[in-house]
């Protein structure tokens, strides 16, 4: 016996269905105002491609797919550069990098700031490149080296 592939659904009950999982899954992954333009574009996305679906399985994984990449792409768009990087915030009236300031004073200019970027202000090695002029695999070495510079002096971040 042959098992019956679900009917595709008509759009409208398909949005009212999925609408509440979509837009709490984009609200995990961005900012409040970017997950809700994501969320008009993912279902905008699925109205565009609804009819061409061959069956009604899987609909939700469908949609999410369709968010995530979205969420990818938000991501990329809106990731700072050189001259927008975030206001970091300060903790206990004292600067993230003053923390580890009594350690990383003494490193080489590049490997300080990598290492200030990536420990004291949990910056990624996309952004630490971003602020240091130079690629992800380069500010990863600073960091890297400035930790091992560290660790060989006795001092451990």
């Amino acid at each position: 016996m042959m098992d019956a592939v679900p009917a595709i659904p008509p759009f409208e009950r398909f949005y009212v269905e999925q609408s509440d999982v979509v837009l709490g899954f984009l609200r995990k992954r961005l900012p409040r105002d970017a997950a809700e333009d994501a969320f008009q574009e993912t279902f905008l996305r699925a109205l565009r491609a609804y009819d061409r679906l061959e069956h009604g399985e899987h609909l939700r994984a469908w949609v999410l797919t369709i968010a995530a990449r979205i969420a990818i792409d938000t991501g990329r768009r809106t990731r700072p550069t050189a001259h927008e990087l975030p206001e970091l915030p300060v903790v206990d009236g004292r600067p993230a990098y003053a923390e580890i300031e009594h350690l990383a004073g003494a490193l080489p200019p590049t490997e300080r700031a990598a290492v200030v970027l990536r420990y004291a202000y949990d910056l990624a090695y996309d952004d630490i490149a971003t602020a240091l002029g130079s690629s992800p695999e380069a500010a990863r070495q600073a960091a890297s080296s400035g930790i091992r510079r560290l660790r060989s002096k006795g001092g451990t971040p």
